[in-house]
C-alpha cells in the first residue's frame, strides 16, 4: 500500500468465528495453533528500518450483531496459569454470548447462572496492532512487545493514531483481535470478541527520533506503552517512554519531565493476561501547550 491510502478491510475474531454459542468451548472447537488470526501483513511503500509507521483508525465497527467471551483453562489473571503455577484446578471453562446493537451503541451482558442482564456501552477497538519484529524474529500474535502486537488496550479505538517503529522494509503491518468492548486489564483474558470492519490510513514518518515502543495519540492524550512481565516492568517501560516523549516535545530536562509526568499521568493496565503484560501511560495534551507530536501526523490524518 502507498502511504496516505485509505484502507477498508475486515478481521476475524480471535477464535476465527468458531465460537458461536454458549455450548461452544474454546478447547473443543478451536485449534490453539491458529488462535488470534490477523489481517495482513501489509507492505507499506517507502517504510524503512528506523522510520515510524503511523496508523490512524478512521472507523472500527462490528461486522455482526453478536460477540462472545469465554474463560479458557490456564488463561486469565485470576486463575492458575502455565506461568503462574498453582496446585488447584483451573477455573471452569464457560462461554458467554453478547448481543450487539450497533445503532443504539450497546452490548448486552447476559449472566449464565441467573436472569441478570445489563446493557454496556459499545466501544470497538483492536486488541492486536503491530509490525514485523526486529532481527527477523517470528512472534506469536498472542504476544505483545516493542513491535506492538497483542497489547489489548481499549485506547486503540476509532479516532486514535498508533505509532510503531519500523524494523523491516515495508513495515509489514497487521491487525486483528477485534473487541466490541473490553475492561481495562482484560482480567479473564477474553474481551467481547467479534469480527470487525475497519477503515484506516497509514503514513510513514521519516527524520524523527526512532519510536522504541508503540505510542498512541488521540485528540486529547499522548500515550506510551510498555509490555513485559512482571507488571511493574511494563509500568516502568511505559513511564520511561512517556518521560522521553515529553522531553522531545518540550525541551524539559529529564528530571523536570519526570516530575511533570509523575503529577499528571494516567496509567491504565491494558492487559494482565497475555504472555507478557501491557501498561499504558498517558498525559493530557493540555499540559503540553504548543507541543506538536510526530510532525502533526495525527491531526493531518484525522482531517482526511
Amino acid at each position: 500500500m502507498r502511504p496516505g491510502t485509505l484502507i477498508s478491510t475486515w478481521t476475524l475474531d480471535c477464535f476465527a468465528g468458531r465460537v458461536r454459542s454458549t455450548s461452544d468451548l474454546v478447547s473443543q472447537v478451536c485449534d490453539p495453533r491458529f488462535i488470534n488470526p490477523q489481517t495482513g501483513p501489509f507492505y507499506v511503500e517507502g517504510a524503512e528500518p528506523g522510520d515510524t509507521l503511523a496508523v490512524h483508525f478512521r472507523s472500527i465497527a462490528p461486522r455482526e450483531a453478536r460477540g462472545v467471551s469465554t474463560t479458557v483453562p490456564l488463561f486469565g489473571s485470576l486463575t492458575a496459569t502455565a506461568l503462574t503455577a498453582m496446585l488447584h484446578d483451573p477455573l471452569p471453562e464457560r462461554t458467554w454470548v453478547y448481543e450487539i446493537d450497533r445503532d443504539a451503541g450497546l452490548v448486552r451482558y447476559d449472566a449464565l447462572d441467573s436472569a441478570y442482564q445489563v446493557d454496556l456501552p459499545l466501544d470497538p477497538m483492536h486488541g492486536t496492532v503491530g509490525v514485523a519484529p526486529a532481527l527477523r524474529e517470528v512472534r506469536s500474535s498472542l504476544a505483545p512487545g516493542d513491535w506492538g502486537g497483542n497489547m489489548d488496550t481499549p485506547e486503540m479505538r476509532a479516532g486514535t493514531t498508533c505509532y510503531l517503529g519500523v524494523n523491516v522494509d515495508g513495515a509489514l503491518f497487521s491487525l486483528g483481535d477485534g473487541h466490541a468492548r473490553q475492561g481495562e486489564g482484560e482480567a479473564c483474558g477474553v474481551a467481547v470478541e467479534c469480527a470487525m470492519d475497519t477503515e484506516l490510513v497509514v503514513e510513514v514518518i521519516k527524520g524523527a527520533t526512532p519510536t522504541a515502543w508503540p505510542r498512541l495519540e488521540s485528540d486529547d492524550f499522548l500515550m506510551t506503552t510498555g509490555s513485559a512481565r512482571p507488571l511493574d516492568d511494563a509500568f516502568r517501560i511505559a513511564h520511561t517512554q512517556l518521560v522521553r516523549w515529553v522531553q522531545e516535545l518540550t525541551d524539559l530536562s529529564t528530571m523536570d519531565a519526570y516530575q511533570l509526568v509523575s503529577q499528571t499521568a494516567l496509567t491504565p493496565v491494558a492487559n494482565m493476561v497475555d504472555t507478557t503484560y501491557t501498561v499504558v501511560a498517558k498525559i493530557a495534551k493540555r499540559y503540553l501547550p504548543g507541543a506538536t507530536a510526530m510532525q502533526d501526523v495525527h491531526e493531518r490524518l484525522r482531517s482526511r
